[in-house]
């Protein structure tokens, strides 16, 4: 089996009396993409905010690339080359695209314009952000300059995710990215994900559509209260059989229960 690229052992994660992770296991292989699937109330977003810093377990491991890792900040993620879409986006709409894409890692002028004055290349980010688009086949977006608050909802997603595979060096983290999407955009989005994984970037998608789930992920692994309940493979599976695992009606190793990845 090759080894994964982000893996989770024994995380817990109490809020007083409610137990939001309880000695959950996670495995992200290089270049897939791996669903996370569950009920409402699953731990799903605990899982995720503990692999990207967004939460600091109270027990458990997380191993980037085999090594302990210790998130203690969103930023502490993303300087390990881990990158978060959010359902909210973290975008700035009066701003344009160039400008979001760099949101935060901003390029400076050389020289003193940049290091005392410390004014923009916009020209450099423009090139650099129009060259990202290109490379993704994001054809939907007219100009590099355009402003974020004139844009669709399917193309400010895919400046979100444009900026996450820019920067994303090891992962990235999709949060529900085609949830307030129409057909056509979602179909949009989940392309630009293929296009991720196409270069060997893996990603972590967060999901309640289990059409596109099934479209799109290699593997699904299915969270239920607070800990992984099973991974399988969708060519193995029926999605009745993903929502009997998630809702506890069928358990990794009944007669009915497709063949389960993972110990649990």
């Amino acid at each position: 089996m090759t080894a994964p690229a982000l893996q989770a052992r024994g995380l817990v994660k109490r809020y007083g009396r409610v137990t939001a992770i309880d000695g959950a296991d996670f495995d992200l292989l290089p270049g897939e993409v791996l669903a996370v699937v569950g009920d409402n109330g699953a731990g799903k977003s605990s899982l995720i905010k503990a692999l990207s810093g967004a939460l600091v377990p109270d027990e458990g491991t997380v191993l980037l690339d085999g090594v302990e890792t210790h998130f203690h900040s969103p930023l502490d993620a993303r300087h390990a080359g881990i990158e978060t879409v959010h359902q909210t986006l973290a975008l700035a709409p009066a701003m344009d695209i160039a400008t979001n894409l760099f949101l935060g890692r901003e390029i400076r002028r050389t020289g003193p314009l940049g290091s005392v004055l410390r004014l923009l290349d916009r020209g450099a980010m423009r090139q650099q952000a129009q060259e990202q688009l290109d490379a993704l086949g994001i054809e939907t977006v007219q100009h590099i300059g355009q402003l974020v608050e004139t844009l669709s909802g399917g193309q400010r997603q895919a400046v979100a995710v444009a900026r996450a595979a820019m920067f994303g060096r090891k992962m990235v983290i999709m949060d529900e990215p085609t949830a307030a999407l129409g057909v056509k955009e979602s179909g949009q989005v989940l392309d630009l994900i293929r296009r991720i994984r196409d270069r060997g970037l893996p990603v972590v998608l967060i999901s309640h559509d289990m059409p596109q789930v099934f479209e799109i992920a290699d593997r699904i692994h299915v969270h239920r209260l607070g800990r992984r309940a099973a991974v399988v493979r969708p060519a193995d599976a029926t999605m009745s059989q993903v929502v009997s695992l998630m809702t506890g009606a069928l358990r990794p190793g009944d007669p009915d229960a497709p063949p389960n990845l993972v110990d649990t």
